[in-house]
């Protein structure tokens, strides 16, 4: 774990005794793009999403994440797809996982201090270094296979 991970979760350690999490699976071009980000604080490409802060609703989570990380609004209600333990992060963090298929994109995705890169590529062409989670949770959707319990 390098510092700027280990700071975030340090941080959130005192801010959330318990983590909650949302990650989206961003699916265009009818179903055959996915939308990937790569932050400067952890390596490979993920899903997009992010913390559940004091206050706030998933819903209000993931709308918030999406902006800020891929310049996505929804059109239409995300479908709620599983909730899972993510041990990997630490043993008390909890990720709920929704598909969205309606939305637009306002903009597009410049570089800044959290994300190094952003953008959809075609699930037949997914970039090198996609996490093993992102590659699960990607599965799971595309063939309808029952969601494991751990991220």
């Amino acid at each position: 774990m390098n510092f700027k991970s280990w700071f975030f979760h340090t941080y959130f350690l005192f801010r959330r005794p318990m983590t909650l999490g949302v990650r989206a699976v961003v699916l265009g071009d009818e179903g055959k793009s996915v939308f990937l980000v790569r932050h400067t604080y952890v390596k490979g490409w993920h899903l997009p999403g992010g913390g559940v802060e004091r206050g706030e609703t998933f819903g209000q989570a993931l709308i918030k994440e999406l902006r800020e990380e891929a310049c996505i609004e929804l059109t239409a209600a995300p479908e709620l797809f599983a909730l899972y333990k993510n041990t990997k992060a630490s043993n008390r963090d909890h990720v709920a996982l929704y598909i969205c298929r309606s939305f637009k994109q306002t903009g597009t995705r410049s570089p800044d201090w959290e994300i190094a890169e952003a953008g959809f590529f075609p699930l037949s062409d997914l970039p090198d270094g996609v996490t093993e989670a992102t590659m699960r949770r990607l599965k799971e959707v595309t063939t309808h296979a029952e969601p494991d319990a751990l991220w």
